[in-house]
């Protein structure tokens, strides 16, 4: 019984770790119930590694580690298959695998998978029998993986086939496999593309009915049976559409409509369709909106005047609407936020969230260093606010000034400071205010643990840390707790959580 209270403990733990693979998997060598615990949490969604594949290829031992477990892991006839066409990978350790790694799996990326091979193979290519070629070893590998998947994962619940990115993926006949509908049967999140081959979705609309996620990357064609699949789900709850081509993206927005009461979450990324097709979704919790060009906001004009009465997180996460049409939006659907990004800047607008989002929990919006005063009439005005997201240096606020109006201002249950430096700006806080701005913090009361989370776009950028006695003072806050979290970050235009959607 101890014990396993002891693994249940760990388990609440590393379940905060998930999204911290290199964490995570420290924790697989401190001793054997450790080990257990993580490597479940840590092979539940192993491709969610701190990599970014497209952008940033992985460091060379991680594709290597997770392909050598993996063909470490498949059965004797697959092995002596790949041996046989001069695919040889060595796996971590020269024992059998201590856990069927697979079997814990409750993901699935084709796209992962496909770059990881590649990336392994390129760096050991066939020595054997030469002549075979990359594309055509990276299919055999890929199959035998994949076969693998589906023989021994009885439940998969998430699935990214998106071949937009690359068109080898759609050569992958995934769905064809013997096994396949027992192991794709309690399917809850689709990541695809409409422009995969039509088989793929006339097998999955007979396999799964019960996918509450669904992304969408729109290509040059939509596939047939994507509307069919669609329409036979059961519970649709959240819906991301991506697209950058007008032609034949109605058809999806037309088959959306079942989902008018159902759907709480709607991310919508570059996709051309008037957007007051929203307004059937009267339910919606959730509503993201990501347009790197002005117009493409245009049809907000017949969103303005609509009541989502259970609207709890509003994001656009590039341009914004023009502030008056968005100022009506809030003055109807503000009173119930709870998370309010927007990324450009207006005086009257933030006057506005002041006025009408009295109940948010977390703003990211932008102030001048002019604005200061906006700033303190949202931190009064909005006393459930926890978070802020401002932006920093320049032309916009001055690191002092937010640090004395954070410390004098914010709301008594305030935890967490994010300060975006999108130019190559020069520190502005010396040690002494630093000292000065914490103490402030610790005398309040309630005394609340405080993060703070430096955002650049520029390494080179000289912020609150770079100087090494402000990082002294951090330390030693952070030692009492008074500082729950001190973290610096490099945002990139092509990274995930780019605009900081959390």
């Amino acid at each position: 019984m101890p014990g396993q209270l002891l693994a249940d403990c760990l388990n609440e733990i590393f379940e905060y770790l998930e999204e911290d693979k290199i964490t995570l998997h420290s924790c697989l060598l401190v001793n054997r119930l450790w080990c257990e615990v993580a490597v479940r949490i840590l092979w539940r969604n192993i491709w969610r590694f701190q990599y970014n594949v497209q952008y940033n290829p992985y460091p060379t031992h991680v594709p290597l580690s997770i392909i050598g477990t993996l063909i470490a892991c498949l059965p004797d006839e697959s092995k002596k298959l790949l041996l046989k066409n001069g695919i040889s990978i060595s796996s971590p350790t020269f024992k059998p695998p201590i856990f069927n790694y697979v079997s814990l799996c409750k993901a699935l990326s084709i796209y992962s998978l496909d770059k990881m091979i590649q990336n392994v193979l390129e760096k050991k290519p066939s020595t054997t029998i030469p002549s075979r070629s990359l594309s055509y070893n990276k299919y055999l590998l890929t199959q035998e993986i994949l076969k693998m998947f589906i023989n021994e994962i009885s439940s998969l619940k998430s699935l990214d086939y998106c071949s937009g990115r690359t068109k080898d993926v759609e050569n992958i006949m995934f769905t064809c496999l013997p096994g396949t509908k027992n192991c794709l049967k309690d399917l809850t999140e689709l990541n695809c593309s409409s422009d995969i081959y039509s088989e793929f979705y006339y097998q999955l609309s007979q396999i799964c009915h019960n996918i509450q996620i669904l992304t969408i990357e729109f290509g040059d064609i939509i596939s047939n049976g994507l509307t069919d699949l669609i329409s036979l789900q059961n519970n649709l709850k959240s819906v991301t559409l991506k697209s950058e081509d007008k032609d034949g993206t109605e058809v999806i927005a037309s088959s959306l409509t079942k989902f008018s009461s159902t759907l709480t979450k709607l991310i919508i990324k570059e996709y051309y369709i008037p957007l007051s097709f929203i307004a059937m979704f009267i339910n919606l919790q959730e509503l993201i909106l990501s347009f790197d060009f002005k117009d493409g906001l245009d049809d907000f004009v017949q969103l303005q005047y609509v009541t989502f009465p259970y609207l709890k997180v509003l994001k656009f996460l590039d341009e914004c609407p023009k502030a008056e049409m968005l100022m009506k939006f809030l003055e109807l659907n503000g009173k119930n936020l709870k998370e309010l990004y927007v990324g450009n800047n207006n005086n009257s607008l933030n006057l506005s969230i002041s006025r009408f989002c009295p109940n948010l929990e977390k703003l990211s919006t932008v102030f001048m260093d002019s604005e200061i005063e906006t700033l303190k009439i949202i931190l009064n005005n909005c006393k459930h606010l926890k978070g802020i997201n401002v932006w920093c240096g320049d032309e916009y606020l001055n690191e002092k000034k937010l640090l004395q109006i954070i410390a004098k201002y914010s709301p008594k249950n305030f935890r967490e400071l994010e300060m975006y430096y999108i130019y190559d700006v020069q520190l502005e806080v010396l040690p002494e205010e630093l000292e000065e701005f914490f103490t402030n913090w610790k005398n309040r009361q309630p005394q609340q643990s405080l993060s703070i989370i430096i955002i650049k776009n520029y390494d080179d950028c000289i912020s609150l840390e770079v100087n090494r006695d402000n990082m002294k003072i951090i330390e030693k806050y952070l030692e009492i707790g008074l500082v729950k979290k001190f973290k610096t970050k490099i945002m990139h235009c092509y990274d995930d959580d780019y605009n900081f959607n959390k």
